[in-house]
């Protein structure tokens, strides 16, 4: 099946990219020659899913009739507009999450890269990532999806355990979700992501780490833990609120969180934050720049974005949010170029706030060098020396860092 350019684009040249990447690498320097505040990552956001599960509240729509051109046109503009607004001219990653974007035509993902790929540059190797459930990505569609551009897939699982899997409103059995992996593995080896979910109402530990046990066998190189989280105005937090089902126990959870830990140390995988878990390398790209709070577009209804608009003559990062509504935010878009609803300027503790509690998170933790590329004028020793001598009784040369087991 044809797409437009995006293929060519994205695809032509990834051999040769990859070299090049590899031999950039190996001599020490750094692959991406744009300055910092020119490089983005972005993010794609699908609003409509077949249901709604029973623990989401993401902003999300089951789809009466989903105008595919209107909305494909619509994406391509906003993700133009941006990009033009941000001045980025490097974009490092692309992530299509939901919602369900599976449920979307190839043609609109190959459409809204080939936009990217005209405004700013976008390498042939880039991390490109498409969120699928089992159930909306039979093993001819992923193909599909693979010829648009896409290049890593992250599969929503869940659980193994079908009895779960119908407690959190998902549309597809066990045996499905294998299947779909297996299919996913073979068109995308190396580069598929699961989600587990823990701490579910009356869960067990034995039977979970079971689960956890079998995956490794039928998973790629990354993994990502869940606990879950009872959200306020979804069928399962009105379940155990009414007494129907358990509270989630938070020592059982701890205890699955703790034991699953060791469970993937010994298949391999390193945890390289608090809920992601990779082997041979295999980190998000993606959610990387996240965590190392980077700048990110965010396009689509309720997409969530950080960025510095040097395209208007900005000197300081916003945070944004699109509006939720699929129908109000392509009317913004037709009429603006962009559907942005909220944007608030991040002052200087804020940015900072966001780089300790992003940072923290993972493995690296905060360093110096990473600190002083957001506040070159005050060091983690300016910040917190008074607070270790305090706590620890000695001055010294100090670096934050967080520490995961080991």
């Amino acid at each position: 099946m044809a797409f437009p350019g995006a293929r060519a684009r994205v695809w032509a040249a990834a051999a040769r990219a990859a070299q090049r990447s590899r031999r950039v690498e190996n001599a020490g320097e750094s692959p991406s020659p744009e300055p910092a505040g020119r490089r983005a990552a972005l993010y794609v956001h699908g609003p409509y899913c077949e249901k709604r599960c029973s623990y989401c509240n993401f902003n999300k729509y089951i789809p009466r009739h989903v105008e595919e051109a209107g909305m494909q046109k619509c994406l391509v503009t906003e993700a133009q507009t941006l990009l033009r607004l941000s001045g980025v001219q490097w974009v490092e990653s692309v992530f299509f999450g939901g919602g369900t974007p599976s449920l979307a035509s190839p043609h609109t993902l190959a459409a809204v890269l080939e936009a990217v790929a005209q405004t700013a540059h976008l390498p042939a190797d880039s991390e490109v990532t498409l969120e699928a459930n089992p159930t909306s990505a039979p093993g001819s569609r992923l193909a599909e999806f693979g010829a648009a551009g896409v290049n890593r897939l992250s599969i929503g699982l869940q659980s193994l355990d079908d009895t779960e899997l119908r407690l959190l409103g998902q549309t597809h059995l066990a045996c499905d979700a294998l299947r779909t992996l297996a299919e996913a593995r073979r068109l995308f080896p190396g580069r598929v992501s699961v989600d587990l979910m823990l701490g579910l109402p009356a869960q067990q530990v034995g039977p979970w780490l079971g689960q956890l046990q079998e995956l490794p066998h039928h998973c790629d190189d990354h993994l990502s833990l869940y606990q879950l989280s009872l959200e306020r105005g979804t069928a399962l937090f009105a379940q155990v609120q009414r007494g129907a089902l358990p509270a989630p126990d938070p020592e059982l959870a701890a205890e699955m969180y703790q034991r699953g830990w060791a469970v993937l140390r010994e298949a391999g995988f390193h945890q390289y934050e608090v809920s992601n878990f990779a082997r041979n390398g295999a980190l998000s790209t993606h959610n990387w720049t996240y965590w190392q709070c980077g700048q990110y577009l965010g396009i689509g209804p309720g997409a969530h974005g950080r960025f510095m608009p040097q395209g208007a003559g900005g000197h300081t990062r916003e945070a944004r949010i699109q509006t939720l509504e699929p129908d109000n935010w392509m009317k913004e878009v037709m009429l603006f170029g962009h559907g942005t609803r909220k944007h608030v300027p991040l002052g200087r503790l804020e940015l900072l706030e966001e780089v300790l509690a992003l940072g923290l998170r993972t493995d690296v933790g905060i360093t110096h060098q990473h600190w002083q590329q957001f506040e070159p004028q005050l060091t983690l020793w300016d910040m917190f020396a008074s607070w270790i001598t305090g706590a620890f009784g000695v001055p010294g040369r100090v670096w934050l860092c967080w520490t995961l087991p080991c």
